[in-house]
């Protein structure tokens, strides 16, 4: 198997395949990280104090980790997908499946990843999608993580959940790809809003509120573009968004954290190690409802906040002095 990205959720994923009996390539492009994580076989940066079972080999050449895989995982940010995947898609034959485990929106033409490794890689492409409440540090420790993969195809659906299972990591199949993607993004945009409430203060009925109303969001959105509606109360969309609203690990929290202390969008993304994919996502987001003519308000209001056009207390104000309406709206 390969894994492609060696932040904390790649070097994850990577490790825990290699726990389940797999022998795994981890591809990272910085030669200095590859250098130093095969001296200390950890990756320091990103995912400290994990050392790496034997069967994990780190490498920085494509064409040495593509060679012979049959599973390839593209764990790599939204922004920097479509370039590798150009550079992937002359290795990798139509046979190998190919497991999305990036979430997010590609700027410009709001693709999900799925659609983005389409268009790149073709349609005859075995594609699988994994995503929900997953904290990379919890997987590497083994604890009890459960998540939703997506695919079109009954076959590969089964190969994925067959080969990523471990007695500490369950994926519930799903066909509804949509769904689980438009789930995995938007949950990071409005975990920025519920960091902005919570560095404010704002109380547990603030919190409450705006993970309810983020779940609405979310599926007004998704059903839009095509999910089924149910997909967004399960673990790619309800279960993902409680987490990365509420978890102390979350980086789009954090962001959220920040900015209601007073910091700029630019020093905070200045101290982040990782990406923040909320960050990214949330124009993408609000273009795709214009798209659909999907109105996101939480998103609206993070908008005018990343940008520099609202405070925090001015955006959560604006944000619950909208018209009323019926909750089912």
């Amino acid at each position: 198997m390969a894994v492609l990205g060696a932040g904390g959720w790649g070097t994850a994923l990577a490790v825990h395949l290699a726990r389940a009996g797999h022998n795994v390539q981890l591809w990272a492009r910085d030669e200095d990280l590859v250098s130093k994580m095969r001296l200390t076989q950890t990756n320091a940066v990103y995912l400290p104090e994990v050392v790496f079972p034997k069967s994990l080999q780190v490498e920085s050449n494509l064409k040495a980790v593509l060679s012979r895989a049959n599973l390839v995982v593209a764990a790599l940010p939204s922004h920097g997908m479509r370039e590798v995947l150009q550079k992937v898609a002359p290795m990798v034959p139509p046979s190998v499946t190919f497991v999305s485990a990036t979430k997010g929106l590609e700027q410009g033409t709001l693709l999900r990843m799925s659609e983005v490794i389409e268009q790149e890689l073709g349609k005859s492409q075995k594609i699988a999608v994994l995503s929900g409440p997953s904290f990379a540090p919890e997987l590497a420790r083994e604890l009890p993580t459960a998540v939703s993969v997506a695919s079109r195809e009954a076959s590969t659906l089964a190969r994925v959940q067959n080969d990523f299972r471990t007695s500490y990591f369950r994926l519930y199949g799903s066909d509804d790809i949509v769904g689980v993607e438009v789930g995995g993004s938007l949950k990071n945009v409005i975990a920025i809003a519920a960091g902005v409430v919570e560095g404010l203060g704002l109380g547990h009925n603030a919190i409450a509120g705006l993970i309810t109303r983020g779940l609405a969001e979310m599926s007004r959105l998704a059903c839009a573009a095509g999910a089924q509606r149910e997909t967004l109360s399960g673990l790619s969309g309800l279960g993902d968004l409680v987490l990365t609203c509420t978890g102390k690990l979350s980086r789009n929290r954090n962001v959220g954290l920040e900015l209601a202390r007073g910091l700029s969008l630019e020093d905070i993304l200045a101290n982040m190690k990782m990406v923040a994919e909320g960050v990214r996502t949330t124009e993408a987001a609000l273009a795709l409802g214009q798209k659909y003519n999907v109105e996101l308000p939480i998103s609206t209001q993070v908008a005018e906040l990343l940008a520099g056009r609202k405070d925090p207390k001015t955006a959560v104000y604006d944000l619950m002095l909208r018209p009323q309406r019926a909750e089912s709206g």
